[in-house]
């Protein structure tokens, strides 16, 4: 039996396929259909949620097996990958051939694919999550043919983040740009009240910021300042009175911060600044549960209020939150579709019935925000809850039906939302 990488998931499937080209997933996913079995694909099992999960007797297609870069097109400044490359491997190919993405997760160890098709983000007020960077995706579709969708095709704002539900995802092109520097600098102790009536000018002091609390100080305990070098100014000496960390920092400060990336304002790659953990380090051992909710971001600092007056019932379950900023798209799946978003994130300890306990006085505090959980992540919140967050729900559910009709990649999780 196969688990996710918190061990909370378990994918208990008839067949585990790993397999090297696309030619190969066809043949596996026409065999599977004609025997009546379902299908679906994982990456680095980095979602904490059974997204990707599947029933017994289902069959399990990991996508590790597909990692290259496909192509570089310098005219229309994209890239081709196959869906299983990592992050952090694609930005390294890209930094040595003077490119970049826009935006990086905080882990370089996701898969692209897994990424994008939950709406996996990144910060910034001016960035787009992940999927925005799309310019087409290939997917094998359930009769085992190779259907691509970009920018032109009506499809494509309900295809990029499909949860899997459409077919398995091979191959994504993306934009890139020239690439840049980011310096990285932690700030230390900025208290709530002062982080949340300026933060519309907290989120937006750089490139990208992200803040980290336990919510037990009163204080954000850290602030990482990503900035642009030649765009942003440089880290100033005091970010509204919080002073800058004189030594590394893991964002859980008892951690040791060697898996971070480089802080201490420090000029280096996008690549290499952009995430909060380095490749070649695991950030833990997995050992955490995380859940991560968006909420249009003109109500942000009142969607924090409400977390901090939950701080005595979060004590016992969190590990650390971290607040990021989200700029919106026209994705249909999207957690910032329609609206700026601000993306509050939990890390929990390892213990699901303690945070399933937790979570719906947590969403509860947030329904008034209309926050939309992240696909990846656990939530206690309900299907018809859940559709009702998403103006193009029906859309999606169509095409679904009209992609997949017998349902050859849909699942548990995907059988609640969809067709009810």
């Amino acid at each position: 039996m196969m688990r996710n990488w918190a061990g909370n998931v378990a994918f208990t499937a008839a067949a585990y396929h790993r397999p090297a080209t696309i030619e190969a997933v066809q043949a596996i996913v026409v065999a599977a259909a004609a025997a009546g079995r379902r299908v679906r694909a994982i990456g680095s099992g980095h979602s904490f949620s059974t997204v990707a999960a599947i029933e017994p007797g289902g069959e399990i297609v990991s996508m590790l097996g597909l990692s290259r870069v496909v192509s570089i097109d310098r005219e229309a400044m994209t890239v081709t990958a196959e869906g299983g490359i990592r992050y952090g491997e694609l930005a390294t190919a890209l930094h040595r051939a003077g490119l970049a993405l826009h935006n990086l997760p905080s882990l370089p160890h996701i898969t692209v694919a897994g990424a994008v098709a939950t709406a996996t983000h990144g910060s910034g007020v001016a960035n787009g999550n992940l999927a925005t960077a799309v310019r087409a995706v290939e997917l094998v579709t359930a009769d085992g043919s190779l259907l691509r969708l970009d920018v032109d095709d009506p499809r494509f704002a309900g295809s990029v983040v499909g949860l899997g539900a459409l077919g398995i995802v091979v191959r994504v092109t993306l934009a890139v740009e020239p690439t840049f520097d980011v310096a990285q600098t932690v700030y230390r102790d900025l208290p709530f009240d002062v982080a949340c009536d300026l933060l519309h000018e907290v989120m937006g002091a750089a490139y990208s910021v992200s803040l980290f609390t336990d919510y037990q100080r009163g204080v954000f305990q850290q602030a990482w300042w990503k900035g642009r070098v030649g765009i942003d100014s440089r880290a100033p000496a005091s970010l509204l009175g919080a002073s800058p960390a004189a030594v590394a920092l893991h964002p859980i400060e008892s951690v040791s911060a060697e898996s971070c990336t480089e802080q201490l304002g420090r000029p280096g790659p996008w690549s290499d600044r952009l995430p909060h953990f380095r490749l070649g380090y695991a950030p833990s051992s997995g050992n955490e549960l995380q859940s991560e909710y968006f909420v249009d971001r003109s109500h942000g600092a009142a969607a924090i209020a409400a977390v901090i007056d939950l701080a005595d019932e979060l004590a016992s379950v969190i590990q650390i939150s971290e607040i990021r900023t989200v700029a919106a798209d026209e994705l249909w799946l999207s957690g910032s579709f329609g609206r700026d978003a601000l993306a509050l994130h939990f890390t929990w300890i390892p213990d699901q019935a303690a945070v399933l306990a937790l979570l719906p006085r947590l969403e509860a505090a947030l329904a008034p925000f209309d926050a939309r959980p992240h696909w990846g992540k656990l939530t206690t919140i309900g299907p018809a809850t859940l559709r009702g967050l998403y103006p193009h729900w029906s859309d999606f559910d169509a095409l679904v039906g009209q992609l997949d009709p017998a349902g050859t990649f849909t699942n548990p999780f995907l059988d609640a939302l969809l067709r009810a």
